[in-house]
């Protein structure tokens, strides 16, 4: 599929396949990718989507916790188990287990809430930023650029990502540093269900968080023999959103150590409402002489 978000919506819209045991089943597509793994923020966001399948409209997840178990094939659809653990007064809870070929790629548990009355703050927006229109798009950035990831990366991704103050495609401007901040939205208008803006947000977290782990030692994404695989991700909804239009992601990483590295995130609106928070740590594999330089 040519279009970047007909394939995000496509992938989203799970089947039903109307097994009623123990477990809700569901199953997906994969979207292709140049290297043939299914991409993380993908399965991520279709475990979410298979859960809200099974929990009452007046409750919208809050939380998620997701372990990678093995890479998945791209090539291959995807079959969602999801277990319904807890049915409470205002909480609800669903495991998900993503599977191919039988075996687990992914294992996710995600928490529901009523809406409720209670305390009420959240961290500022950094300031000082520049607006995301004055920045070039990642189009723009890899014009010209042939390789099959650079042609992915600037025309096949369902989000528009603008960074500042510059990406980390092919080289690392500037000083090492580990965080950065980021812009991005849907490259169109998503339909204006809730839930798909939350589980459109929980595809895009997954983009760029380990950025700062790589920015913090100067290792940009085309470095040879460079390795990165996502452990684990989580994710909190604060507040409602629409992931069609400007987010910062503001990300930093506190610490990298043993072959693994630790990325924060706060995903805000452009009038600077907190809307979500991410953590995710992944295996980051340098290669000696690209570590020493």
């Amino acid at each position: 599929m040519t279009d970047p978000l007909a394939g995000l919506l496509a992938a989203l819209d799970l089947t039903d396949t109307g097994a009623r045991t123990s477990e809700d089943i569901f199953t997906g597509p994969s979207q292709w990718t140049p290297g043939g793994r299914v991409f993380g923020g993908q399965v991520l966001a279709q475990s979410l989507v298979a859960a809200i399948r099974t929990v009452p409209e007046d409750r919208p997840v809050h939380s998620m916790h997701g372990y990678f178990l093995r890479p998945g094939d791209a090539e291959q659809p995807i079959t969602f188990s999801v277990d319904r653990i807890h049915d409470g007064r205002s909480f609800t809870t669903r495991r998900t287990q993503a599977y191919q070929d039988g075996k687990p790629i992914l294992s996710m548990i995600a928490s529901f809430q009523t809406e409720d009355e209670g305390l009420d703050h959240q961290v500022a927006m950094p300031t000082g930023l520049p607006d995301p229109e004055s920045l070039p798009s990642t189009a723009e950035v890899l014009q010209g650029n042939n390789h099959p990831v650079a042609q992915f990366w600037a025309n096949r991704r369902a989000f528009d990502l603008r960074h500042i103050d510059s990406p980390i495609y092919f080289e690392v401007a500037g000083e090492p540093i580990a965080h950065q901040a980021v812009w991005m939205k849907a490259v169109g208008l998503l339909p204006d269900d809730p839930n798909l803006h939350r589980a459109a947000l929980a595809y895009a977290s997954d983009y760029s968080i380990l950025e700062p782990v790589l920015r913090g030692h100067g290792v940009p994404w085309g470095t040879p023999g460079l390795k990165v695989a996502s452990l684990d991700h989580a994710m909190w909804w604060h507040r409602s959103g629409r992931a069609d239009e400007w987010l910062l992601y503001a990300q930093e990483s506190p610490n990298a150590i043993g072959g693994r590295g630790l990325s924060l995130g706060r995903i805000f609106s452009h009038d600077g409402t907190l809307l979500a928070s991410v953590a995710q740590e992944g295996t980051i594999r340098v290669p000696t002489a690209a570590a020493a330089g």
